[in-house]
């Protein structure tokens, strides 16, 4: 039984609309819309998939936009920042020029661990990072969208290191390294680099150790939780065991159809997912209609009627469209 974990499987956000964070991936951004759900424990909320042109595991930023929610708040304690993986320095600059043309916040390239970086936020201050995999080597990268206005040299290709922001740094290394498997790699000041599995880009967790901020509150702009990769239900099981044994604060399993889980609490706050690399988001509709129309698992299918009452209207017909340059 492969029981490895893989590195990252994807990173749940929080929005304050839907349609505004569907024109930043895609238009933007340049990733594709690959699932257009509902969040499954509240059929109120949308539950957006953001993926390279297949819908890799290791690809995927996904929004919730639950109903009158509050901005969240900034601090420690919390999963901080995402990062997408580019394919080199080069495409930081073009990220840069394009940054500008649509007015987004940035930095400017800086560079940690040996790896470059932008780090930018969106519309509702949400933090990411565009890291460069000019000297990457593990996880592989994912396929850049065909249709994206990006091009495919510059193009995003998954998702990168996750900062998760704490203020007891031995607790979450125990995490870390003692129960799944990282090992801390490298140290730079208030961070510290963690990898698993083949490691580089697209397995690392970035932990910054803050003891100086206040707790950070849950909410639009803030991040929901960080998934990492499992090969399939028999890996998932063990895991669950793990967890239990070790008696952190669980879900058990959870099968969303895409893929099944278990969500448990890696420190204060600071919510994980084991989530299998399979099935996939293609099991219940064409890739090339994928995340055109509203999509819902079978055991929510007979209720479509009611959660479309529900949902905000929320055109994606141009899902598949080729974006513009």
């Amino acid at each position: 039984m492969d029981t490895q974990i893989r590195g990252i499987h994807h990173v749940t956000a929080m929005t304050s609309s839907a349609t505004k964070i569907y024109r930043f991936f895609t238009d933007i951004l340049g990733m594709r819309l690959i699932k257009k759900t509902v969040n499954q424990d509240d059929i109120e909320t949308y539950h957006l998939y953001f993926t390279d042109d297949t819908g890799a595991p290791g690809t995927d930023m996904t929004f919730f936009d639950f109903p009158n929610q509050p901005k969240g708040k900034k601090g420690t304690d919390t999963i901080s920042r995402a990062s997408f993986r580019v394919p080199s320095d080069a495409a930081l600059d073009f990220w840069l020029e394009r940054f500008e043309k649509y007015d987004v916040t940035h930095s400017a390239i800086n560079e940690r661990f040996g790896k470059k970086y932008i780090e930018f936020e969106d519309f509702d201050n949400q933090y990411y990072q565009l890291i460069s995999d000019e000297n990457n080597q593990g996880v592989a990268a994912g396929i850049p969208w065909k249709n994206s206005n990006v091009p495919t040299e510059f193009a995003i290709t998954g998702l990168g290191p996750v900062f998760v922001r704490v203020s007891q740094l031995e607790h979450i290394r125990l995490i870390l390294e003692k129960i799944l498997g990282f090992k801390e790699t490298d140290h730079s000041g208030d961070f510290y680099l963690f990898e698993i599995g083949e490691g580089g880009n697209g397995a690392s967790i970035i932990i910054e150790h803050r003891t100086d901020l206040p707790k950070a509150i849950e909410g639009f702009g803030n991040i929901h939780h960080l998934a990492l990769r499992v090969a399939d239900k028999e890996a998932l099981e063990y895991w669950i065991q793990v967890i239990n044994k070790i008696e952190l604060p669980n879900s058990g399993f959870v099968d969303r159809f895409y893929f099944q889980s278990e969500y448990f609490l890696a420190a204060h706050h600071v919510l994980f997912e084991l989530a299998t690399d399979g099935p996939g988001f293609l099991e219940d509709e064409p890739a090339e209609s994928a995340g055109e129309k509203l999509s819902l698992p079978p055991f929510l299918e007979e209720r479509r009627e009611a959660i479309e009452a529900y949902v905000r209207p929320f055109d994606t017909s141009d899902a598949n469209k080729k974006r513009d340059r």
